[in-house]
């Protein structure tokens, strides 16, 4: 059974980024601060993957984009 990710962390979002674990603390405090507007709820340290997909990737393609990324990494660690 495969396990969907809700939340990315900060040191995750840094990895996928190529930013330091800094800079995705300042992103998602600032993106947290976005969903707490909306009245969502929000978790510290963590941003929605969904949400994370619409800001970076703007949504339409988010999934693909996110999979495909998810087959490379599969790629690379099969050698």
């Amino acid at each position: 059974m495969t396990e969907t990710k809700l939340f990315y962390s900060a040191p995750e979002v840094a990895q996928l980024l190529g930013i330091s674990v800094g800079q995705s603390y300042r992103l998602m405090r600032k993106w947290n601060a976005e969903l707490a507007a909306k009245h969502y709820l929000v978790i510290a340290g963590k941003i929605p993957v969904q949400y994370f997909n619409e800001q970076i990737y703007g949504g339409g393609q988010a999934e693909k984009l996110a999979v495909a990324n998810d087959e490379d990494k599969q790629e690379v660690a099969n050698g």
